[in-house]
């Protein structure tokens, strides 16, 4: 049959993402989508190129007739998302809001995008996934994540809020308490702590210490079954014993054949429905996602771009300036001048970039 085409324009390839169509092995004719984040230098943050071609991507997805479910993933083993790009924001959005607001609207459009998919979308977590990497994966339908993953928030520590999606979508998740305390501590989350409370699907092996599946040593685990079944309660260990399980860290390779099996797993199962039920029901639960994100999205990104003549212009500045030394703004420091009726403008931002360098320099915790 000679099908119309009912894209907006042609997908054209670009840095930092890949697309590729992977054949189904139990479907001869069918195919799963993979869109991944290719930026590993830089924990697969996106740029702006990067997320118009997600957008391109899950409309191209969407539209694909022989397509049953889209893997969205990252690149490497150390990271699926760390959210946007440090780089882009400190040396081209910091300063200008009316350019980051047009930034987020390609945001937004990449977030709806994902919610609007008319395929099931699978977060494969194969790393890291903070920031606006975790506001992008809660948009998606499914989660299933490597246990060396974590989950967590930036914003309030790096000069922004939460407000890609992590403010509508984590409540839904995880409950108000618990997701008031990710999105304000910043604090990070094991895959197993991610799973206990409802944020991720599953949770599969992803560390070989002598060919043979170790549980994450930096997690506390209660449990081990070979079939990794077992939901532990998943706090970072502390002290001696995170030493500890840094060490036996270092002994080991990241194998992330088990996230494979689990991905297509899940797609087995998925493809074994009616495609037309299967939609309509996908769509009908994203409808507690998007009734807050559709009701906030456009507020949130006049805040966020005005914040960029701010605390965002501070917390950007200090995260891709700063080096591993220096990652953070002088808190304290800001809320003195505060408090002492000083007003923002470039010196302010300059006196605190300052102040945290010579905090760090001196060995203390801005």
């Amino acid at each position: 049959m000679n099908f119309k085409n009912h894209d907006l324009t042609e997908y054209r390839d670009v840095a930092g993402i890949r697309y590729e169509e992977k054949p189904l092995k139990q479907a001869d004719g069918l195919h799963s989508v993979w869109i991944t984040l290719d930026n590993p230098k830089q924990l697969n943050s996106y740029t702006t190129e990067m997320v118009k071609n997600v957008i391109l991507g899950m409309r191209r997805a969407s539209n694909d007739r022989a397509c049953v479910a889209v893997v969205f993933t990252g690149a490497g083993d150390r990271a699926f998302c760390t959210g946007g790009n440090t780089a882009e924001y400190a040396e081209y959005y910091s300063g200008r809001p009316e350019e980051y607001a047009q930034y987020m609207r390609l945001f937004n459009d990449m977030v709806s995008a994902i919610l609007m998919c008319d395929k099931p979308v699978i977060c494969r977590v194969n790393g890291m996934r903070i920031a606006g990497g975790q506001e992008i994966g809660m948009a998606c339908d499914f989660t299933v994540a490597q246990d060396l993953a974590v989950f967590g928030q930036a914003g309030p520590r790096h000069g922004s809020a939460p407000d890609g999606g992590s403010t509508d979508f984590l409540p839904l998740f995880v409950g108000v308490e618990a997701g008031m305390e990710s999105c304000t501590l910043c604090e990070h989350w094991s895959s197993h702590k991610a799973r206990r409370l409802g944020l991720i699907t599953q949770v599969v092996p992803g560390l070989k210490i002598d060919g043979k599946y170790v549980p994450n040593p930096l997690v506390e685990t209660k449990r081990w079954t070979d079939e990794f079944g077992d939901i532990v309660h998943g706090d970072f260990l502390t002290g001696d014993a995170k030493a500890a399980g840094k060490a036996l860290l270092k002994q080991g390779t990241v194998d992330l054949t088990r996230l494979d099996e689990a991905v297509d797993a899940l797609i087995a199962k998925l493809v074994m429905t009616f495609p037309g039920c299967l939609t309509k029901t996908i769509s009908s639960v994203r409808k507690h996602k998007l009734a807050t994100w559709d009701a906030n999205k456009e507020t949130n990104r006049a805040w966020l771009a005005l914040n960029m003549m701010t605390e965002a212009r501070t917390g950007f500045r200090a995260f891709h300036e700063g080096g591993r030394a220096c990652r953070e703004a002088d808190f304290i420091q800001l809320r003195k001048k505060l408090a002492e009726g000083a007003v923002w403008g470039p010196e302010l931002v300059e006196e605190l970039l300052e102040s945290a360098h010579e905090a760090a320099g001196a060995g203390v915790t801005a």
